[in-house]
Formats: C-alpha cells, sequence, structure tokens
C-alpha cells in the first residue's frame, strides 16, 4: 500500500469558501485528511519526506527580509507614535494582521495561517476525545453555521440543528468572525455552558443554550435504523462514519464481521456530516469495499502526481452498498464516495458534497501558530477534480424544513428503499422531500 508515513498533510477541507479551515473542534471533527501518525503523537508536524523534525520559518530580519518587508516596520513606528488611540496599536495583533492579509491575498480558501491555541484545539479532535458542544461548523458569505451535530452530542440535544446560522456567541454577534474564532468561543470545559442564538432554516431565530461536555464518540457506529414505515429494518445493515481516524479501520472491520454475521442483503455508509480525518484511515477504510486499486491520486504544482492505494483483498467486496452524502461530508469523505463510485461499487445519494480537494501542509512557525500552505489537489480514480465542485450524488434528495422538524431521514428512507429495489420515491410524501435524479443514475 503506499503510505509514505513520514509525510504529514492535512486537507483542510472547511470552506471558508467557503473560507475554509479545518472545522476543528467545538466538539468539533478536523476537516481534512492528515496522515495517521499524528493522530499518535498528539501534535500534527509538517514532515516532508523523511525529514525528523517541524519545518520552523525564521522570523528573526534578516538584509533580504529586511528589503521586502521594511515598509511593514515604517507603518508600525509610524503608527505608534501617531495613532489617535495609541491602545488599540498592539504588535501582536497588527502582526497577526498582515499575515492574514498576505494569505488572504493569495485568493485560497485553504491557505490560511492559524495561532497556537486554536491549532492545539483543533489537533486534539482526531484523538476521538474532547470537550466541546459536538458539532462541525464552516463559513459561507453569511457567516458561520452548523454543518452537522454528532449522534447523543450536547449540541443535537439542546436542538441545534445542520443548516443553522450562528448569528451570535453569549449575546456577542459573530459577524465577521473567523471560524478559527468561532471555534475559540463555542468550545470550552466540560460542564460550562455557552448559549448560542441561531437561525434556522425556517427563519425562526433563537437563543439556544448547550451544556458542554466531553465527546467521545466512535468513529464507526452500527446503528439499528427504521424505514419509512417506521417498522425496523433487518434486511440492510447502517453504519456511520463520523470522520477518519487511527482507529476508523479497526472499528469498521469489527462492525462488518457482525454485518456479514446477520446475513443483510445491502449496506448504508452514512458519511453526512464526515469532516474528513486521516489520510491513511481514509484509504485503508475505502480499501475495505475495493479489492486494490488507486483509492486518490495527488498532483502537486509541477504537475508530478502520487497515486494513493490499498492493498487486494477487503472485508466486504461484494455487499450492494448506497453512502450517504451532504454538504458537510468533506475531503476524506468525497475521497472514499468518489473511490466507491468510479470503481462501480457504491450508489452514491444525498446532497452535493463540499468540494475540498486540496492538499494543505501544515509549516510550523517559531511562536508555535501555523500556516497552512496548499501545495497540491486530490484526484478522484476517475482522473475527476473535487476541489471547488464536490461530488453530485447519483441521487439527490434535499430534505425540506418539514423533514428536519419532524426528524423524518428522507435520504435514509430513500438508500432504505433503493437497496430493497423499490422506487426511491414511494419513500418521499411530497411536500416533505424533494428527490432529483443527477445526470449520473449508475455508480
Amino acid at each position: 500500500m503506499s503510505n509514505p508515513r513520514n509525510r504529514w498533510r492535512l486537507l483542510l477541507l472547511a470552506p471558508i469558501t467557503l473560507l475554509a479551515v479545518a472545522g476543528f473542534a467545538l466538539g468539533i471533527g478536523v476537516k481534512g485528511l492528515l496522515d495517521d501518525d499524528a493522530a499518535a503523537t498528539g501534535a500534527v508536524r509538517a514532515l516532508r519526506g523523511g525529514g525528523s523534525a517541524p519545518a520552523v520559518i525564521d522570523f528573526q530580519a534578516n538584509e533580504e527580509r529586511d528589503s521586502r518587508f521594511g515598509l511593514l516596520d515604517e507603518v508600525y513606528d509610524i503608527l505608534s507614535r501617531e495613532f489617535v488611540e495609541p491602545d488599540r496599536v498592539e504588535l501582536g495583533g497588527l502582526r497577526t494582521a498582515a499575515i492574514n492579509g498576505a494569505v488572504g491575498a493569495l485568493n485560497d480558501p485553504h491557505s490560511v495561517y492559524i495561532d497556537r491555541e486554536t491549532f492545539h484545539l483543533s489537533s486534539e479532535s482526531i484523538s476521538g476525545q474532547f470537550e466541546g458542544i459536538g458539532a462541525t461548523v464552516d463559513q459561507q458569505s453569511e457567516g458561520i453555521f452548523i454543518t452537522g451535530t454528532f449522534r447523543g452530542s450536547p449540541a443535537e440535544a439542546a436542538g441545534i440543528r445542520s443548516g443553522d446560522l450562528i448569528l451570535a456567541v453569549d449575546g456577542e454577534p459573530t459577524a465577521g468572525w473567523s471560524v478559527q474564532f468561532a471555534v475559540a468561543r463555542i468550545r470550552g470545559h466540560a460542564g460550562t455552558d455557552v448559549v448560542l442564538t441561531v437561525r434556522h432554516r425556517t427563519g425562526q431565530v433563537e437563543d439556544i443554550t448547550v451544556t458542554r461536555g466531553v465527546i467521545v464518540i466512535p468513529s464507526v457506529q452500527a446503528i439499528q435504523v427504521e424505514d419509512a414505515a417506521g417498522l425496523a429494518v433487518e434486511d440492510l445493515a447502517y453504519i456511520a462514519i463520523s470522520q477518519f481516524t487511527e482507529n476508523t479501520r479497526e472499528e469498521l472491520v469489527a462492525v462488518l464481521e457482525g454485518v456479514r454475521a446477520a446475513q443483510v442483503d445491502g449496506l448504508i455508509i452514512d458519511l453526512r456530516g464526515n469532516p474528513g480525518g486521516l489520510l491513511t484511515a481514509t484509504v485503508e477504510v475505502a480499501g475495505e469495499f475495493l479489492d486494490g486499486g488507486v483509492v486518490l491520486t495527488e498532483v502537486n504544482r509541477n504537475g508530478e502526481e502520487q497515486a494513493f492505494s490499498d492493498q487486494p483483498g477487503g472485508a466486504a467486496l461484494d455487499i450492494p452498498l448506497v453512502v450517504l452524502v451532504n454538504g458537510g461530508s468533506a475531503s476524506g469523505s468525497e475521497v472514499f464516495a468518489a473511490a466507491l463510485r468510479d470503481y462501480g461499487r457504491a450508489v452514491i445519494l444525498g446532497e452535493q458534497t463540499l468540494g475540498k480537494g486540496t492538499v494543505s501542509i501544515p509549516r510550523h512557525l517559531s511562536d508555535g501558530s501555523v500556516l497552512y500552505v496548499s501545495t497540491a489537489r486530490w484526484l478522484t480514480p476517475d482522473g475527476e477534480l473535487i476541489e471547488g465542485v464536490g461530488l453530485i450524488p447519483d441521487f439527490i434528495i434535499e430534505p425540506s424544513d418539514i423533514d428536519f422538524e419532524q426528524r423524518r431521514d428522507v435520504q435514509l428512507f430513500a438508500a432504505i428503499n433503493y437497496l430493497r429495489g423499490l422506487p426511491i420515491e414511494t419513500s418521499l410524501t411530497a411536500p416533505q422531500g424533494a428527490l432529483q435524479d443527477a445526470e449520473r443514475t449508475e455508480p
């Protein structure tokens, strides 16, 4: 299996593209692909090739740097001497603003500067345990919004829903906030409260108090589900993968043993709200459903390609599959779904995915902060570029506001019907569900 263990990658998938930085953790999942050794060490290191130390950018002044950035020092000197409110001329804040301005000028939503504290929070989520509310967030033009909540999380229990726009945190408006800042404000120690002012998809605005908790969620869960008639589904299996961690393959293999023993007729894999995770875990998990082959290909700035494959002989090579995705499915989720689709192993059902197909390398800076630099794009096995586009499901099903209010999972119902050989439309009750056939009707 192609697996460069000493090479760390974080495919930051958060759209600040949407804005982009990792949806970190509100108890949140890291949005990206990260080599799994990072989770073992508890830190992300920007290693290249066989390197053994983090890549550190030295900000000590030298003649070359002075000649390029001397104007910044001039600006700071003038502001510190003459600005009418001297207390606002703070070197650290101005330096951060200058860095963000330089990175922002690239017009690349995946190259981003992250301060030390926020980076520490983001790297924690790969371990599978963290303190927070148990939700994922991203940024669009309107502001910070919820892309998903973890099952059984404080956010879900309090009534936070995917698609909620966060208008304020503890009474402070979120206008102009970055994803990083929002995460830092919403996260906190277990047992403490945070008040989120949210606007639901219906337009309703309400204050929701969420008591933070310790979020411990297995990355793979086999769950008993019901069909549209409210009957327990015994002929099919349902597996939810929340993100791709160092334990995901092991968890999945154990669950698949039970699936095989049950002799079910099909399997539903739910990647909705899955923000990605470890690169090797993503490739390995996809390999359980593929008999070898390339899972994704990276293309760097020089046009050079590197393929990532898993070994032949997966644990579930023959069982019919449906993969559920939505706008919160990103990076690793898109890699996984695209690979199964391109090899004809699965039908993709749900909503268009996020479209995070950029490889961003974390470069550690001298003060503990990190600069993520976009260094490559990744392609599906069929050579399809996902960046900025996302995956178009074979069947597009968009839940209505009524579906959300009634907790009616029309996407799941449609997947059940598909695997049973029934018309998908019979699982939807107008106007509660909307169904469109995508151009691609077969995997």
